[in-house]
Protein backbone atom coordinates (compact mmCIF):
# COMPACT_ATOMS: atom_id res chain seq x y z
CA UNK A 1 0.00 0.00 0.00
CA UNK A 2 2.81 2.35 0.82
CA UNK A 3 4.29 1.35 -2.90
CA UNK A 4 0.93 2.49 -4.32
CA UNK A 5 1.03 5.94 -2.41
CA UNK A 6 4.66 6.72 -3.40
CA UNK A 7 3.89 6.37 -7.21
CA UNK A 8 0.70 8.35 -6.50
CA UNK A 9 2.95 11.49 -4.87
CA UNK A 10 5.57 10.55 -7.61
CA UNK A 11 2.86 10.84 -10.61
CA UNK A 12 1.37 14.17 -8.80
CA UNK A 13 4.81 15.73 -9.06
CA UNK A 14 5.53 14.30 -12.37
CA UNK A 15 2.02 15.62 -13.63
CA UNK A 16 2.52 19.37 -11.81
CA UNK A 17 6.30 19.67 -13.17
CA UNK A 18 4.75 18.57 -16.96
CA UNK A 19 2.28 21.52 -16.61
CA UNK A 20 4.66 23.93 -14.91
CA UNK A 21 6.86 23.50 -18.26
CA UNK A 22 4.50 24.12 -20.94
CA UNK A 23 4.14 26.92 -22.58
CA UNK A 24 1.01 28.66 -21.85
CA UNK A 25 -1.07 30.84 -23.64
CA UNK A 26 -1.54 33.38 -20.44
CA UNK A 27 0.35 37.02 -20.50
CA UNK A 28 0.90 38.31 -16.86
CA UNK A 29 1.15 42.23 -16.96
CA UNK A 30 2.26 44.21 -14.12
CA UNK A 31 2.83 47.80 -14.93
CA UNK A 32 2.52 47.20 -18.43
CA UNK A 33 5.42 45.45 -19.10
CA UNK A 34 4.74 41.29 -19.57
CA UNK A 35 6.52 39.12 -17.02
CA UNK A 36 9.38 37.25 -18.44
CA UNK A 37 11.92 34.46 -17.29
CA UNK A 38 12.01 33.33 -13.55
CA UNK A 39 9.23 36.18 -12.63
CA UNK A 40 6.66 34.23 -15.30
CA UNK A 41 7.67 30.98 -14.28
CA UNK A 42 7.37 32.03 -10.20
CA UNK A 43 3.82 33.58 -11.24
CA UNK A 44 2.43 30.74 -12.84
CA UNK A 45 3.92 28.28 -10.52
CA UNK A 46 1.71 29.81 -7.44
CA UNK A 47 -1.57 29.38 -9.52
CA UNK A 48 -0.36 26.03 -10.27
CA UNK A 49 0.37 25.87 -6.15
CA UNK A 50 -3.07 27.41 -5.75
CA UNK A 51 -4.83 24.77 -8.01
CA UNK A 52 -3.83 21.67 -6.68
CA UNK A 53 -4.41 23.47 -2.87
CA UNK A 54 -8.61 23.61 -4.27
CA UNK A 55 -8.60 20.23 -6.13
CA UNK A 56 -7.41 19.04 -2.97
CA UNK A 57 -9.86 20.58 -0.88
CA UNK A 58 -12.88 19.56 -3.47
CA UNK A 59 -11.34 15.78 -3.30
CA UNK A 60 -11.82 15.84 0.60
CA UNK A 61 -15.55 17.80 0.79
CA UNK A 62 -16.76 15.10 -1.79
CA UNK A 63 -15.54 12.33 -0.07
CA UNK A 64 -17.37 13.11 3.69
CA UNK A 65 -20.37 13.62 0.86
CA UNK A 66 -20.27 10.39 -0.86
CA UNK A 67 -19.47 8.75 2.04
CA UNK A 68 -22.63 10.31 4.03
CA UNK A 69 -25.02 9.56 0.60
CA UNK A 70 -23.79 5.43 0.82
CA UNK A 71 -24.74 5.54 4.44
CA UNK A 72 -27.86 7.03 3.18
CA UNK A 73 -28.41 4.50 0.75
CA UNK A 74 -26.95 1.82 2.94
CA UNK A 75 -29.70 2.51 5.29
CA UNK A 76 -32.61 2.64 2.57
CA UNK A 77 -30.83 -1.12 1.73
CA UNK A 78 -31.57 -2.39 4.78
CA UNK A 79 -34.84 -1.06 5.55
CA UNK A 80 -36.00 -2.45 2.24
CA UNK A 81 -34.54 -5.75 3.25
CA UNK A 82 -35.85 -6.14 6.80
CA UNK A 83 -39.53 -4.96 4.89
CA UNK A 84 -38.81 -8.06 2.30
CA UNK A 85 -38.07 -10.32 5.07
CA UNK A 86 -41.52 -9.05 7.76
CA UNK A 87 -43.51 -9.53 4.46
CA UNK A 88 -41.88 -13.21 3.78
CA UNK A 89 -41.57 -14.16 7.38
CA UNK A 90 -44.27 -16.51 7.10
CA UNK A 91 -42.99 -18.48 4.62
CA UNK A 92 -39.54 -18.54 6.15
CA UNK A 93 -40.09 -19.42 9.80
CA UNK A 94 -39.77 -23.27 9.51
CA UNK A 95 -36.57 -22.40 7.39
CA UNK A 96 -35.15 -19.67 9.75
CA UNK A 97 -35.79 -21.76 13.10
CA UNK A 98 -33.60 -23.91 12.46
CA UNK A 99 -30.83 -21.83 11.14
CA UNK A 100 -31.42 -19.53 14.32
CA UNK A 101 -30.65 -22.87 16.34
CA UNK A 102 -27.52 -24.03 14.54
CA UNK A 103 -26.34 -19.78 14.86
CA UNK A 104 -27.01 -20.02 18.00
CA UNK A 105 -24.82 -23.51 18.95
CA UNK A 106 -21.75 -22.05 16.65
CA UNK A 107 -21.86 -18.65 18.66
CA UNK A 108 -21.42 -20.71 22.00
CA UNK A 109 -18.90 -22.88 21.09
CA UNK A 110 -16.77 -20.08 19.50
CA UNK A 111 -17.93 -18.28 22.55
CA UNK A 112 -16.58 -21.15 25.14
CA UNK A 113 -13.06 -21.51 22.56
CA UNK A 114 -12.18 -17.82 23.18
CA UNK A 115 -11.79 -18.54 26.77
Amino acid sequence: MRAIAVFLALLLLAGIAWMLLQASDVSIVVNGHRLVGPAKFAAEGWGVLVAVVALFCVAILLAFVFAGIGILLLGALVLAGVAAAWLAFPFLLPLLVPLLVVWLFIAVVRALARR
